[in-house]
């Protein structure tokens, strides 16, 4: 059975409704689509924990701070809700853009903190536009749960930070970040990977997890990161955005891992912008 497609905000609010009515449990699972199995995953695991389980796909233009990257970015709605009917999500959502920013919209949410540094900085107004989109798709689905891979770290704790923050009654369910057999991070970029970069880009997890092991033995982390950001670069990285190591629970930069972290990177290969993050425990 294909999944039912959701397009306004006003069927979406009587579906949920009448889910409400029959005392069900709702969890949602935000996406611009492109949908790869790491998505897929997250809905295996709303599933398992809610009743109902809706996927919402809106391309948000306010978190692309360069027009090129959300014109490249893929739009595949048909082979999206051809992927989800299998998996069993009950409903797609595909707000038209003034469903979610109608005619005068002027309001931005802000996350300050947790939203600095790291992509931040190189991204300028981008988490203001994924907390700004992903508050109003809280409120527009009422959902009690929400399902986020953590891939996208700071991400994930700006979205908690924001929900915390404007008290809105929805639990944040981290899922950890599903990976090709070669330990390439799955996302919707790869598939904008020429043939010989795909060949390349697991070295970006390679050095991450080199990093980390070292980091175990009490080593200072700048020359640990620098060493990895030079073996990322001799792999055929053009540009490392970043490599950091940050606290796990308040993304706080460390000198030296001596508590549960994050070594978190961004790096260019062929003109595409991958992102990793990976777990790192002291000894």
């Amino acid at each position: 059975m294909s999944v039912p497609i959701v397009r306004t905000l006003a069927e979406l609010r009587s579906t949920v409704a009448e889910w409400r009515r029959e005392g069900l449990k709702v969890g949602v699972v935000p996406t611009m689509g492109a949908l790869h199995e790491g998505h897929l995953s997250l809905v295996r695991t709303a599933l398992e924990q809610a009743d109902r389980v809706i996927v919402t796909l809106f391309v948000n233009p306010k978190q692309f701070n360069n027009p090129a990257d959300l014109a490249a970015y893929p739009r595949t709605e048909k082979e999206d809700a051809a992927k989800l009917s299998p998996v069993g999500a009950h409903m797609l959502y595909v707000p038209d853009a003034s469903e979610i920013y109608p005619q005068g919209f002027s309001t931005t949410v802000s996350v300050s903190g947790v939203s600095e540094g790291l992509c931040g900085a190189h991204r300028p107004g981008h988490f203001d536009g994924v907390a700004t989109v992903v508050a109003k798709l809280f409120l527009q689905t009422g959902a009690d749960m929400a399902f986020f891979g953590e891939k996208d770290f700071q991400q994930l704790h700006v979205v908690k930070r924001m929900a915390r923050d404007l008290d809105i009654a929805i639990t944040i369910v981290p899922c950890p970040t599903v990976r090709e057999a070669d330990g390439l991070a799955l996302s919707s970029r790869n598939v904008r990977l020429s043939p010989q970069d795909r060949a390349i880009a697991p070295k970006l997890a390679q050095a991450l997890f080199a990093a980390a092991e070292k980091l175990r033995d009490g080593r200072l982390a700048k020359p640990v990161l620098d060493h990895a950001i030079t073996s990322i670069q001799a792999a055929g990285f053009s540009e490392v955005e970043y490599l950091e190591l940050r606290a796990e629970d308040d993304l706080q930069p460390m000198d030296t891992l001596d508590r549960p972290a994050r070594l978190l990177v961004a790096a260019f290969l062929g003109g595409v912008r991958l992102i990793d993050n990976i777990p790192a425990q002291p000894s």
